[in-house]
């Protein structure tokens, strides 16, 4: 990684009220796409991949705010579709998965929506990480992620009463999940530990490790037992908001909506109780950078030259600025208004 950048923009707040991106919110995230911009340029990025997903996916007026941030800022946005955001959160967390796991509970919780994922390993394992989307044998979208639930139930002032319902709202849109039983049943017995990619599960890691300041190195990969995440909700819980607004894990960006992400989690622990979570600072971002990667041929074997391609070069990559220089940029997922789910055999 040479270069990266982050910016919390909530660009589906409000969204569920009447399905419109608000010029607010189009706004501050097309400021901060401008900065995406930049850093490219600076870095003479020759090819890119740019996604945008639920709230663009839902509102109304997606497809009008793709044309502005081209017109705007040069770069062109994907809507990508939910299947193809829940493989690419595959393909950003593949080398964190433990090789001895018989199976691993994959969770992106987002804005508006959250992604999960179960991969399968009993028949076999893959041989490189670029490969491990295909064995994903079940997954799901479910329409609802932090913005959404925050809005819904608040997040500022979260007793345990509003945590409880916010878990059970959660875990009532995980019934028609048709996979439920069969990943309980690997569960129960099986290795399988849980693979969380978002702002939430990054943050109870912060706070467990009681860091002063987030520090990506020491999160991305720590390994949490399910009592350590039950103790770290705990105490977050009983935060008050002004405690989590001045803890340096969570500060005013993320203040009333950690509570909601932790309620997401805690519905996908009740369903399926794996003794082990990994948490992963990555995600959808890696992900299309590993697919890039294996379009240029990084994991092919046998190559007569660095790409594969007989004299050695690389696909796209001996083009001015290109060799080992590619930029990061996505659109932050919000809002839906109804879930989907996919069994892969």
């Amino acid at each position: 990684m040479v270069d990266s950048f982050s910016r919390i923009v909530r660009l589906g707040a409000g969204l569920g009220k009447n399905g419109l991106l608000s010029d607010e919110a189009m706004t501050k995230a097309i400021e901060a796409l401008q900065i995406c911009q930049d850093k490219m340029s600076a870095r003479h990025v020759v090819r890119q991949r740019l996604i945008a997903t639920e709230a663009c996916r839902q509102a109304s007026n997606g497809e009008q705010f793709i044309a502005r941030v081209e017109n705007e800022t040069g770069l062109t946005l994907e809507i990508a579709d939910r299947r193809t955001e829940a493989r690419l959160a595959v393909s950003g967390c593949a080398t964190l998965v433990e090789r001895e796991a018989d199976g691993v509970i994959l969770f992106d919780i987002g804005g508006g929506s959250s992604e999960l994922a179960f991969l399968d390993f009993r028949a076999g394992k893959p041989r490189f990480h670029a490969h491990m989307h295909r064995f994903i044998r079940a997954w799901t979208s479910l329409p609802v992620g932090v913005v959404t639930l925050a809005e819904s139930y608040g997040g500022v002032h979260v007793d345990r009463t509003v945590f409880e319902q916010m878990v059970a709202t959660v875990r009532d849109m995980l019934t028609s999940f048709t996979a439920r039983e069969m990943m309980l049943q690997c569960v129960s017995g099986g290795n399988v530990h849980l693979l969380g990619t978002s702002g939430t599960v990054t943050t109870l890691a912060g706070v467990h490790l009681g860091l002063e300041r987030y520090d990506r190195r020491q999160v991305d990969g720590t390994w949490m037992g399910a009592d350590d995440v039950t103790a770290m909700t705990d105490r977050l819980i009983d935060m008050s908001f002004e405690e989590r607004v001045a803890n340096p894990c969570i500060g005013a960006d993320r203040a009333d909506l950690v509570l909601a992400g932790c309620a997401i989690f805690e519905a996908i622990r009740r369903e399926w109780p794996c003794g082990r979570l990994r948490v992963a600072d990555r995600g959808l971002r890696e992900g299309m950078l590993v697919e890039l990667m294996a379009q240029d041929g990084v994991w092919r074997r046998n190559r007569p030259g660095r790409s594969g391609r007989p004299g050695g070069k690389p696909h796209h990559a001996r083009q001015r600025g290109g060799r080992g220089r590619r930029g990061r940029s996505s659109g932050q997922a919000q809002p839906q208004s109804h879930s989907s789910s996919d069994t892969v055999t």
